[in-house]
Order: C-alpha cells, then sequence, then structure tokens
C-alpha cells in the first residue's frame, strides 16, 4: 500500500511538471506564472530583445517567440537549461510558481522577481564546508570589461531604473566572483575591489527600495571582500553607503561614529590632493554633519560640512576622467555643488526654512558631478521650504517637475509624500489636477 501510494504521488508529481512546463497550472499566484511569460519578463529585466536572447541561447529567434506567446507544446528541458543560461539564473527560475515566489511586497511584478533574484544572489543556499547551491556559472570577464559593467549599472541606478539595476546585479556579481575566483596576485585583488562595489551597489538599489535587512549583508559583504583586496578607499566607499543606510533607519549615532572613525582612518593630506582620498573622506564628513544635525548638533554638524566643502574645492570642478574610472562607485560624484546642496538640507532638518531658501539661491548653477539623487533631493528640500512659506503654487510646482522627470525616484520617499500632504492640508482652493496626480502617485493625504 505505501509503494502504490508512492508510486501514485510521483505520477502526480511528474505530471504537475508538465503541466508547469505547458503553463497550465497556475500555483495560485496572480503573477504571470508560465514559462513563456517569465522568460519574456527576465529577458525584458535583462534589456534583451528576442532575437540577442536567442543569440545568447543558440536557439532560433522562433523558439523564443514560440515560447513567449505560450503556443501548445513542452520545451526540451534543453532549451530551457540554454534559456536559462543566457539569463544567467538557474532552470528553476523560469518555472512560474518558482519565480513567483522569489520575492513579496509592495512594488510592481518586475521589482519583485527582480528582488528575488537578487536575495538568491546575496543569500544562496548553504550547506556543509561551506557548500553552497544555485550560483549560476558564469565565465570570468576582463578586469576592464568588469569595471564598465559596474559603471554601466551605476549609471542605470542612478537613471532610477531599479528593476533593471536588480535584475542586472545578480548577473555582475556573479561574473565578479568569477573573476576573483579565476585571479591571482594582483589582479585578484583589483577584481576582490571590484566585486565589493558590485555589493555596493546591490546594497544602495537596496537601501533606495527600503530592503535594509538585505542591503546590511550586501554592504557587509562589500566590507568583506574589499577587505581582501587591501584597498582602504574602496572599503571607506563602501562605508559611506553603510552610514547611509542607518540614517534611513534613524540610527543617528551609529552613522555619526562610524562617519568619523573611517574619515579619520583615510584623511588625506591636503597638499597632495589625491582627488579620490579627497572624495572619499568628503563624502564621509557629509555622513557625519547628516547624522549630527538629524542629532541636534548644529555646530557638528557645519563644522563637518564646511571640512567637506574645502575637500571639494582642493579638487576642483574638472575631474580627469581617467580618475573618475578609477573612482569607486558614485565618488565622483563629490563636488562643491552637492556640499551646498547638503547645506540646504542641514537647514531644512533643523526646520528653518527661510535660510533654507536663501542658501538654495546660492547653489551654483548646473549641477556640476551631482549625482541625480541629490539633485532631486534638493529640490524636495525647496518644495518643503516654500510650503512651509506658504508658497503653496511653487512647492506644487517643484514637486510636479521632480514626477514629469524622476517619477520612478519620487515613488519612493516619503519625503514627497509628507510634503504633498502638508500642501493638501494648508491649501484654501480646490486640488488642482497636477496636486491630485501627486497624491495619487504618493499615496498622501488617504
Amino acid at each position: 500500500m505505501i509503494i502504490i501510494q508512492r508510486y501514485g504521488c510521483q505520477r502526480r508529481l511528474r505530471r504537475r511538471s508538465r503541466l508547469l512546463l505547458t503553463g497550465a497550472v497556475s500555483g495560485g499566484n496572480s503573477m504571470s506564472s508560465t514559462v513563456g511569460d517569465n522568460v519574456g519578463r527576465l529577458r525584458r529585466l535583462r534589456g534583451l530583445t528576442q532575437e540577442q536572447l536567442a543569440e545568447a541561447a543558440g536557439l532560433a529567434v522562433e523558439t523564443i517567440q514560440k515560447l513567449e506567446q505560450n503556443k501548445p507544446g513542452s520545451p526540451r528541458m534543453s532549451t530551457l537549461r540554454a534559456i536559462a543560461s543566457a539569463l544567467a539564473v538557474p532552470t528553476s527560475a523560469l518555472v512560474g510558481p518558482a519565480v513567483a515566489g522569489l520575492a513579496a511586497g509592495p512594488g510592481s511584478d518586475d521589482d519583485k522577481i527582480a528582488l528575488g533574484l537578487l536575495r538568491r544572489a546575496l543569500t544562496p543556499a548553504r550547506g556543509l564546508s561551506g557548500m553552497t547551491v544555485g550560483h549560476v556559472s558564469v565565465s570570468p570577464p576582463t578586469v576592464d570589461g568588469l569595471q564598465r559593467s559596474i559603471a554601466e549599472i551605476d549609471r542605470i541606478y542612478h537613471g532610477d531604473d531599479y528593476a533593471s539595476a536588480l535584475a542586472r546585479l545578480p548577473v555582475l556579481i556573479g561574473a565578479a566572483r568569477s573573476l576573483v575566483d579565476a585571479s591571482s596576485g594582483d589582479q585578484r585583488t583589483t577584481s576582490a575591489g571590484q566585486l565589493a562595489q558590485a555589493y555596493q551597489i546591490a546594497g544602495t538599489t537596496l537601501i533606495q527600495l527600503r530592503s535594509f535587512d538585505l542591503a546590511h549583508h550586501a554592504l557587509n559583504l562589500a566590507l568583506d571582500v574589499a577587505d581582501e583586496s587591501g584597498n582602504e578607499l574602496v572599503a571607506a566607499s563602501v562605508v559611506t553607503t553603510m552610514c547611509w543606510m542607518l540614517l534611513r533607519q534613524g540610527r543617528f549615532d551609529e552613522a555619526e561614529q562610524l562617519a568619523v572613525a573611517t574619515a579619520d582612518a583615510v584623511e588625506p593630506r591636503f597638499s597632495r590632493a589625491d582627488p579620490t582620498r579627497l572624495a572619499v573622506w568628503g563624502w564621509l564628513m557629509l555622513r557625519g554633519s547628516a547624522a549630527a544635525i538629524r542629532d541636534g548638533r548644529a555646530d557638528d554638524a557645519g563644522e563637518m560640512l564646511d571640512a567637506a566643502s574645502a575637500a571639494a574645492a582642493r579638487i576642483g570642478e574638472q575631474l580627469p576622467a581617467d580618475v573618475a574610472l578609477r573612482m569607486p562607485v558614485t565618488m565622483g560624484a563629490f563636488c562643491a555643488v552637492t556640499v551646498e546642496m547638503k547645506r540646504v538640507e542641514m537647514s531644512v532638518v533643523a526646520g528653518d526654512p527661510v535660510t533654507a531658501l536663501a542658501l538654495a539661491e546660492r547653489v551654483p548653477p548646473g549641477s556640476g558631478r551631482a549625482t541625480s539623487d541629490n539633485r532631486n533631493r534638493h529640490q524636495l528640500d525647496r518644495a518643503w521650504a516654500n510650503a512651509e512659506r506658504g508658497d503653496l503654487v511653487e512647492a506644487t510646482r517643484i514637486l510636479s517637475g521632480l514626477r514629469a522627470k524622476s517619477p520612478t525616484w519620487l515613488r519612493h520617499q516619503r519625503y514627497a509624500g509628507d510634503i504633498v500632504t502638508t500642501i493638501l492640508t494648508r491649501r484654501r482652493r480646490p486640488v488642482s489636477q497636477e496636486l491630485a496626480a501627486l497624491a495619487d502617485l504618493l499615496g498622501a493625504g488617504s
């Protein structure tokens, strides 16, 4: 009887597997769960056309088209393996319920699936003696090729395309790991520093999406690998991201202590003017200042901002291209404009809209090398100050500009929702169309 029951169970499992491959079983999930749907979704997340995926998998484009259109017929397992390899995911990730279960929580389906794939890359299943399963084999890139990939994903992140950044990060991490494993000597230390930067971008993206626990894990991995590389500036760059995460979590005292201690360890000699060291140190001063002002110590915050300003002035407006390429992720964005934007932010945190607006007038024209995140945050600060001063029309105009330019970034900002709620509360006129659109995007006033 037991044998019969076991056989019947195996038969049902085999039948279910066939149904999953043909898309006949949904797994009870509202997300697309057919193999074809998931191939199409993962292909788009990777930024590939059907032709490019077919070429990478060594298949006819008609095969990809037929699969994505969910036409009758079960794909061969060899076909699925080839597609999975080209997409740098496990073959099991093409099966609907497996992909649907990768992530949960708010956000689009693409965000959820991409976040799940990144979670797999950062937290592989482990067994005895450090054994891991689930890693996808990736051919080692060149050091220069890997650096270009790091810069490209950093660009995608700062273009607010978080789903694409999340989707590409597992491939980047896998490639960086394979290069470290295949290298020795100086190349191994260099590639270890690059792997640390890959983990850092992952942590940065996860912080933006408020996945703080997974971000913390990614940044700890980055620090471990940075130690192996022996590059203290790469490690210190990772610390700046760690401090940002602590700030987002309200852990101000820890953020300041970490920033100051790390800044002391890498303090530059201004007479030698090493741009990379100056930039890393300057960012740490900005993080320390942000923590101090939030902890109610304006004098300490001001001193650290002044120190950062001196570092930015020493670097100058023009950063040689070869220096920018050697810098850790986002360090090249440190500049005088960034510092002055943070000075405005300091007044906002202190609750002084008058000073904030006056300082905003002094922000140098143009954006310098400031990242889109910092430029957008500066616009939120201007919107807040205008709202506090009673100019609700100007505050709404600034926010509408952000909605038109950076809607994805704006949607993830609770600060923006607070400003819109303030405007809605204080308005004396009916809600305008643009204010209603902002409230809808941010879920404000509901």
